[in-house]
This record gives structure tokens, C-alpha cells and sequence, in this order.
């Protein structure tokens, strides 16, 4: 994920802005990583460069 998408990304259930923690990162993009809603207090992880926004659904 390139650093230059966090500004149009937010959170798919409250439309809040994501925290970005990286744990990987090369000199294109963040490889491994975590978008978080500090308001859903939700994570959102990014692994092999692609956030996985989907929402969390519970089990049923």
C-alpha cells in the first residue's frame, strides 16, 4: 500500500480516519502493516502490500 492512499482511506463502518502502524515497509510501500479505527477500535491489516478493508462481521 503506498503511504499516499492513507488520506482517502477511512473506516468502512464509521467513515473515520484509519491509524497507520507499519511494521514492513520498502522504498515503494508498506508491506505489512495495520490500519486502525480508533473510534470502531477495529484493525484492519495490510499484508503483501493490500489493506484488507473489509468489515468484520460476528460469527454466526
Amino acid at each position: 500500500m503506498k503511504r499516499t492512499l492513507l488520506p482517502i482511506l477511512c473506516c468502512p463502518v464509521c467513515k473515520g480516519d484509519l491509524v497507520l502502524s507499519v511494521d514492513v515497509e520498502d522504498e515503494k510501500e508498506i508491506v505489512i502493516g495495520t490500519l486502525h479505527c480508533p473510534s470502531c477500535r477495529v484493525d484492519y491489516p495490510i499484508e503483501d502490500g493490500i489493506p484488507d478493508l473489509l468489515p468484520k462481521t460476528p460469527a454466526q
